[in-house]
């Protein structure tokens, strides 16, 4: 057991440094981009690895809450496949933007919600099984409606087929998801303490894939960065903070609680910005894959800084009414 709480706490501070390992990939890559462009070819793979990853923070029981409370899962992801794709497009054409940085923004606009998602959920003191149920319930839905909304905002500027962006999808997000839900399902059954490490180690391992995958866009766009990174940066934090904000209206409008409506703004303001980079560099120019990319460090800063502050609401009105009750 002395072994697993040092895993535990190993793999706590890897996840908690994320943001600076993600930097640090970029600066190396943006320095030494030659070391790095050969791994854009295991971006897919590398993605599959942290889906798995997701899987096997799933279990069966995440699944049953669609059923105890329909109502908040459907708003939830309704929400996220409708105001993040439509809020893209038109960022797209209100910024006037490039053809190949306009096909990426929607292509982040129109992927699922991100696991990083859950996380930041918990530090809201939001509701964290919401969260985790309407990131399953899009992630699931990710074959058929992400490239739906790519074709319908971009059809005509893409030669890719909604055919060969489902197939891609389905191997590299819904198949590992389940992979990982039925890996951990058998494990926890027949060995929990496998099971327990597993947990603790793959984080880690997640962490690390994505990290490659940035290392790996920014090693083979340093050129698109040095003339494109401004505007590349205004359209995703535009779209980031639009999600955000829209995510915990839907809540506020709809009479949810403050913790539900909480996991909604991160559920809708955050991406599988990773994902986006797959179906990109699977599929379209490697600018294309530069603007998810960015997402990945802008998520985790913005992510960070608004749980942060519903945090803080919460211990300040814990303050105010202590301060009440001895008056």
């Amino acid at each position: 057991m002395a072994l697993l709480d040092v895993v535990r706490r190993i793999s706590a501070l890897v996840n908690k440094l994320f943001v600076l390992w993600v930097i640090l990939a970029a600066i190396l890559a943006f320095s030494q981009p030659d070391s790095f462009v050969w791994l854009g070819e295991y971006i897919s793979l590398l993605l599959a690895v942290v889906m798995l990853g997701m899987g096997l923070t799933l279990t069966i029981t995440d699944f049953r809450r669609i059923v105890e409370r329909p109502r908040d899962v459907v708003l939830g992801a309704t929400a996220q496949w409708l105001i993040m794709p439509v809020s893209a497009y038109l960022l797209v054409v209100a910024l006037s933007l490039p053809v190949e940085i306009g096909v990426g923004l929607i292509l982040l606009g129109a992927a699922p919600g991100g696991t990083a998602s859950n996380v930041y959920t918990y530090l809201a003191k939001g509701d964290v099984a919401l969260s985790v149920t309407v990131t399953s319930v899009t992630t699931l839905m990710a074959p058929i409606l992400m490239p739906a909304w790519v074709i319908l905002f971009a059809g005509e500027q893409i030669q890719v087929t909604f055919g060969e962006m489902f197939q891609e999808i389905v191997l590299i997000v819904v198949i590992p998801v389940l992979l990982g839900l039925t890996l951990r399902y058998l494990l926890e059954r027949y060995s929990p303490t496998t099971a327990k490490v597993g947990l603790s180690v793959f984080p880690v391992i997640s962490v690390f894939a994505i990290v490659v995958i940035v290392a790996a866009v920014v090693g083979g766009n340093v050129e698109n960065l040095l003339t494109a990174s401004g505007i590349v940066i205004v359209a995703v934090l535009l779209h980031n903070v639009l999600g955000l904000s829209a995510g915990y209206g839907t809540g506020v409008v709809t009479n949810m609680a403050e913790d539900r409506s909480r996991a909604l703004s991160f559920e809708v303001g955050m991406q599988n910005s990773a994902l986006s980079v797959a179906i990109a560099a699977a599929f379209f120019s490697p600018l294309a894959s530069l603007v998810p990319a960015v997402a990945v460090v802008l998520h985790q800063l913005t992510g960070p800084v608004l749980a942060t502050y519903f945090a803080s609401q919460d211990d300040e009105s814990l303050y105010e009414t202590t301060i009440e009750s001895t008056e």
